[in-house]
C-alpha cells in the first residue's frame, strides 16, 4: 500500500473505529465505498461479507443486542445505502446503537444524478438519531466522534455517516494521533437537566409515597432496563417492593422467568395473569417502557384505576401516551438506585399486599395446560376457502415444541434466541424461558420479517461461545435466506428452527378471526424444499412431522457443532392465544374461538 494512503480518509475511518473498540463490521462492497474496502484489506478489523445490505444492518443489530456494544455496518451509495434503511428503522424503533457507514459519489458529482447517487441523508433522517455527510476530510474525525457519542448516549439509536469517495481517498498531513485527540473518546452520558422538578428529590419522595400507599402495585418492565444494564437494580427493587411484575416483548429476560411474582408478558399476546393484573392495579411503576399500542390495547381503558410512576431516559416518552403522576427522567441505573434508597426509608406493609399477590399468582396458567387445551380446541378448526389448496394437517404442536426447547437451551453457559416476526415470534415470547435481558433478540417495534437469521449471525459473531438459535417461520425465512451463505462462509454454528405452516400465519389468523375467513395472499403451500436449500449451503438439516420426533431432533440441533436447520411442519390452523382483539382493552382478551 502507498504510505500516503495510510492517512487517507478511509484509513482514518477504520483507525477511529478501532479506537472505539470496533473489531467487526458487516457489509457489502460497491463502487463508491471501494476505497474503504481497500483499506479493510490491510486492517485489523474483521469484515463479514453479508449477501444483502439489509442482512448486514440486521447482523449489526444482532451483534449490538447480544454484546451491548455498537454494531457497525457498511454499504456503497445508491441501492447499497437504501438497502440499509429497513435495518436502520428497526434499530431506531428498538433503540439499538448502530453506526452505518455509506459511500457516496464524489463531492463534485453530487447533485448531478451521477451513477448510484441517492440523497441518503434525506432518506435516513426519519430512521436515525442523526445523519452526517462528510464533505471535507478535516471534518471526518469529528463526525465519527460525534456519531459514537450520539449512538450510545441517552436513548441509544442508529447514526449514519455518508462519506463521498473523494473524501475517502483524500490524504491528511496530520498524524493520526492528532486526529484521535480532536475529541475524547465517548463522553459518558450526562443526566438530563432538571425540568419542572422532574429529577428533584421531592419527585422521588412522591414516588415513594405512592408505592407505600398502593394496595395493588405492578412493576411494568420495558426494554430500557436491559439497554441501561440495570438488571441488578431492577432485581433489588423487585425484592424490596415484593410486587407482581410484567414485561413487554423487548423487556423479556430482564426479569428471570422463574422469579417470584413474575407474571410474564403483557399485551396483545400476553399472559392472562399479566393483563388482568395490569387492568386491576392501582399503581404502575413503569421502567423503560413506552406504553406501546401492542402492550396497552385500547389505551383509554388501559389500567384505568392506576396511578403511574414513569421512569425513562427519553423525555419525549414522558406523557406521550399516558400521563405520568410522577415522572423520573434519566438513566435507569441511576434513577432506580435513587428510588431504591428512598423507598427503603418508607417501606410499605407487605402483609397488606399479600392477598393481591396471591390473586395474581393464582392467575398464572401452566404453559403445558394452556398449550394442550389450545391444541385440542384447534385440531381441524378453521375452514379453507375454495381458493386455498388443502394440505395435510400435521401432529406437531408449535407451543409444546418451543416449551421443550427450553431444556436444551438451559444446558449451555450462554444462549441467545433471535426470532423473525409472526406467530413463531409470539410463541417464542410466551414459551421460551430467559434469565438475562440480552438473550431474546427480536424485532419488537418495527416488526421486521427477515430479521431472525442475520440477527443470529451478528449475535453468534459477538458471542462465539454462545448457543444461538434463530426461531423463524416459512414466510420470514424466505426474506433473507441468502444469509445462509454468510453462515456457510464463516462456519458459524447458528441453529435455525423453522416452523412451517405453509402460511403467513399471523395474517392468516387475523383473516380467520376478523375477515370472515377470506384468506387473501397468505397461502405459501408452494414453498421450496427448505432442507435441500440448507444442504446446498452445506448446512445440516432435517424435517420432522411427528411429535415422537421432537425431542431427538431438538437435541440433535442444539448439540450440533456446526450450523443446523430443523424444519418442523406444524398445523396450518394453530393460532396464538390469548389474543386481545383490535380496539379492545386487555382484560377483553380471548383464549380461543
Amino acid at each position: 500500500m502507498n504510505k500516503k494512503m495510510t492517512n487517507s480518509g478511509a484509513n482514518q475511518t477504520l483507525s477511529l473505529l478501532q479506537q472505539y473498540g470496533v473489531t467487526d463490521i458487516f457489509g457489502y462492497p460497491g463502487g463508491a465505498i471501494m476505497p474503504m474496502y481497500d483499506a479493510i484489506y490491510s486492517s485489523e478489523i474483521t469484515h463479514y461479507l453479508c449477501r444483502h445490505e439489509q442482512g448486514a444492518a440486521m447482523a449489526a443489530i444482532g451483534y449490538a443486542r447480544a454484546s451491548n456494544k455498537v454494531g457497525v455496518c457498511m454499504a456503497t451509495s445508491g441501492p447499497g445505502a437504501t438497502n440499509l434503511i429497513t435495518g436502520l428503522a428497526d434499530a431506531m424503533s428498538d433503540s439499538i446503537p448502530v453506526i452505518a457507514i455509506t459511500g457516496q459519489v464524489s463531492t463534485k458529482a453530487m447533485g448531478s444524478d451521477a451513477f448510484q447517487e441517492v440523497d441518503i441523508i434525506s432518506l435516513s433522517l426519519a430512521c436515525t438519531k442523526y445523519s452526517f455527510q462528510v464533505k471535507r476530510l478535516e471534518d471526518l474525525a469529528d463526525c465519527i466522534h460525534q456519531a459514537f457519542s450520539i449512538a450510545t448516549s441517552d436513548r441509544p439509536g442508529p447514526v449514519l455517516i455518508d462519506i463521498p469517495k473523494d473524501v475517502q481517498v483524500a490524504v491528511s498531513n496530520k498524524p493520526l494521533e492528532l486526529v484521535y485527540s480532536k475529541r475524547h473518546l465517548i463522553a459518558k452520558s450526562t443526566p438530563p437537566k432538571q425540568k419542572n422538578g422532574i429529577n428533584e428529590k421531592a419527585q422521588y419522595e412522591k414516588a415513594s409515597e405512592l408505592i407505600a400507599s398502593a394496595k395493588k402495585p405492578v412493576l411494568y418492565v420495558g426494554g430500557g432496563v436491559g439497554m441501561a444494564r440495570a438488571d441488578e437494580q431492577l432485581a433489588e427493587l423487585m425484592q424490596l417492593l415484593c410486587a407482581p411484575t410484567v414485561a413487554t416483548l423487548k423487556g423479556l429476560g430482564s426479569v428471570p422467568y422463574d422469579r417470584k411474582l413474575y407474571l410474564g408478558m403483557l399485551g396483545m399476546h400476553g399472559t392472562k395473569a399479566a393483563n388482568m393484573a395490569i387492568q386491576q392495579s392501582d399503581l404502575l411503576v413503569v421502567l423503560g417502557a413506552r406504553f406501546d399500542d401492542r402492550a396497552t390495547g385500547k389505551l383509554n381503558e388501559f389500567a384505568p384505576n392506576a396511578k403511574v410512576i414513569h421512569m425513562d431516559i427519553d423525555p419525549a416518552e414522558i406523557n406521550k401516551r399516558r400521563t405520568a403522576d410522577v415522572p423520573l427522567l434519566g438513566s435507569l441505573k441511576q434513577t432506580l438506585a435513587t428510588l431504591i434508597e428512598v423507598v427503603r426509608e418508607n417501606r410499605a406493609n407487605d402483609a397488606e399486599r399479600q392477598e393481591w399477590n396471591n390473586y395474581c399468582v393464582s392467575q398464572i396458567e401452566t404453559l403445558e395446560k394452556s398449550a394442550t387445551e389450545t391444541r385440542r380446541s384447534e385440531e381441524g378448526n378453521g375452514s379453507i376457502d375454495s381458493k386455498t389448496p388443502s394440505t395435510a394437517v400435521t401432529a406437531i404442536d408449535a407451543t409444546q415444541l418451543l416449551y421443550r426447547l427450553n431444556q436444551f437451551l438451559a444446558v449451555g453457559p450462554e444462549m441467545h434466541v433471535t426470532t423473525d416476526v409472526g406467530q413463531h415470534q409470539m410463541w417464542a415470547a410466551q414459551y421460551l424461558q430467559f434469565t438475562r435481558s440480552n438473550q431474546f433478540i427480536s424485532s419488537c417495534g418495527l416488526g421486521t420479517m427477515g430479521f431472525g437469521i442475520p440477527a443470529a449471525i451478528g449475535a453468534q459473531i459477538s458471542k462465539p461461545n454462545s448457543l444461538v438459535v434463530s426461531v423463524t417461520g416459512d414466510g420470514s425465512f424466505m426474506m433473507n435466506m441468502q444469509e445462509l451463505a454468510t453462515i456457510k462462509r464463516y462456519k458459524l454454528p447458528v441453529k435455525i428452527l423453522l416452523l412451517d405452516n405453509s402460511r403467513l400465519g399471523l395474517v392468516r389468523q387475523w383473516q380467520q378471526l376478523f375477515f370472515e375467513q377470506r384468506y387473501s395472499e397468505t397461502d405459501l403451500s408452494d414453498n421450496p424444499d427448505f432442507v435441500a436449500i440448507a444442504k446446498a449451503f452445506e448446512i445440516d438439516a432435517q424435517t420432522i412431522t411427528q411429535e415422537s420426533e421432537v425431542v431427538a431432533a431438538l437435541q440433535k440441533m442444539t448439540e450440533s457443532k456446526g450450523a443446523y436447520l430443523l424444519h418442523v411442519r406444524i398445523n396450518i390452523f394453530e393460532n396464538v392465544w390469548p389474543l386481545v382483539p383490535p380496539e379492545k382493552a386487555n382484560h377483553e382478551m380471548i383464549d380461543r374461538v
